[in-house]
């Protein structure tokens, strides 16, 4: 057992007003209690429910290290096991989707189960008529976890069996996944391939923080961004010529540190938030007609200006997924070790919408999110300097101080200047608080 394993004290003191210790970027420790606790306590990302569309369909998944399984059950209802046979352990299913049919099979000792997890059958049952198997875990099937909502077609879940419940845990910051949806003149969204899967060699908060960071785009990926401007503008492009699709994306990176501060900042209350309060990179896409009919025919005119002037760049839900509502993708960065995290970008059709808008979402994707991008590899290596920074001894500490405010309350919704570290802090907070919350009460 480790110095903090049991001591709720010694994990508060790592989260101070304005900077947090190392140790929540480095311990493995810590990282083993962050699963345990934190992410055990809070709701999280499983997958979208058109990646399941008919019964039986299944995807595998993680919920911070539990492998899980999301599956269309008989009546049609989305549930989340655990992907683990309850007799000796064995994993149901390895594939990251398929169709199981009415039920799973164990390929070890062929036990079946209902998509629910019920047991269905078990070969040579006779051999445990006289004993009390029927009183055992296994008898019961597989584990479902502790609770699942399905919302607008995203579906998270909460491992822990008793906690805060869905609305409650996300309230207003909602509004950002329902921008999303609404963006669709038929009111729904289609997952649009598998993700792009992306390796990082850091702790997963550092990707989370990085999302409302308003001050590196300009400095970091002026070797990526600035360059593609600069051969753009050595080109024989013409003012008042429509730009390429890929510029129209690459180009805002490199805005100014007065366009990032005035695009402002929302906070909501258990670590929510999103950057582009007023504007983004995103608010001057250029657009065709047949979306804005189409928008029109659905929603009438008023309704469907007040969806598309809704420009939020990312909206981050605690603990580790963003989503960006103007082009429909969705990031999940799921930690494997304290060092380690795996990213998944994910893309959305907009049903009803023309194709064009489903090409700039993939092309944003590739740009910015894939293994061969040309902008991630900016943040990664940020990243992986960070995480070998942290172990030098010069400094314990991260600075967190950007805008801070004399006892500032995380519990109301909050607006201000871009450029701020509020939302990090806010995050800092909620994990503070389910960690401790969780721990106190495992303690007594």
């Amino acid at each position: 057992m480790g110095i903090y394993t049991g001591n709720p004290n010694l994990v508060s003191d790592l989260v101070q007003p304005g900077q947090v210790h190392r140790d929540v970027y480095i311990s493995d420790e810590i990282y083993r209690l962050e699963m345990k606790h934190l992410f055990a306590n809070t709701w999280v990302f499983v997958g979208h429910d058109s990646q399941t569309p008919g019964k039986g369909d299944y995807i595998t998944t993680q919920v911070a290290d539990q492998p899980v399984i999301m599956v269309r059950h008989s009546d049609n209802e989305i549930k989340v096991l655990y992907n683990r046979c309850p007799h000796k352990g064995t994993k149901i299913a390895i594939d990251r989707s398929g169709n199981t049919g009415k039920f799973f099979r164990c390929p070890y000792h062929a036990w079946s189960f209902k998509t629910d997890g019920c047991l269905l059958a078990i070969p040579l049952k006779k051999g445990y008529a006289e004993t009390d198997f029927g009183d055992t875990a296994a008898a019961k099937g597989m584990k479902a976890v502790g609770a699942v909502h399905n919302y607008r077609g995203f579906v998270f879940a909460r491992l822990a069996p008793e906690g805060i419940a869905f609305d409650d845990y996300f309230g207003e910051a909602l509004s950002s996944l329902d921008n999303m949806v609404d963006r669709a003149p038929e009111g729904r969204l289609e997952v649009a391939g598998p993700p792009l899967r992306y390796m990082h060699q850091c702790n997963w908060k550092m990707l989370v923080e990085n999302q409302t960071d308003a001050c590196h785009p300009m400095v970091a990926h002026e070797s990526s961004a600035g360059t593609a401007i600069k051969l753009f503008e050595e080109s024989d492009w013409k003012e008042g010529e429509p730009k390429p699709m890929a510029m129209e994306i690459i180009a805002p990176f490199m805005s100014p540190y007065e366009f990032y501060e005035g695009m402002g900042q929302r906070t909501w209350s258990n670590g929510h938030g999103h950057s582009g309060v007023s504007s983004s990179i995103h608010k001057d896409y250029a657009e065709e007609d047949a979306y804005g009919s189409a928008m029109i025919d659905a929603y009438g005119k008023e309704r469907a200006a007040e969806i598309l002037g809704e420009n939020r760049h990312n909206t981050v839900y605690f603990p580790n997924i963003m989503m960006k509502g103007p082009i429909q993708q969705l990031r999940n960065f799921i930690p494997l070790g304290p060092d380690k995290t795996l990213v998944e970008s994910w893309i959305y059709r907009l049903v009803g919408a023309p194709d064009y808008l489903l090409k700039r979402t993939a092309m944003y994707n590739r740009i910015i999110n894939a293994p061969t991008s040309i902008v991630g590899h900016d943040d990664l290596e940020m990243y992986e300097r960070a995480q070998e920074g942290l172990h030098t001894d010069g400094n314990e500490w991260v600075n967190l101080y950007r805008n801070a405010e004399e006892g500032e309350s995380f519990d109301a919704e909050w607006t201000g200047i871009g450029t701020s570290e509020r939302q990090m802090r806010n995050q800092f907070d909620a994990w503070k608080r389910f960690m401790l919350v969780s721990m106190t009460e495992a303690a007594t």
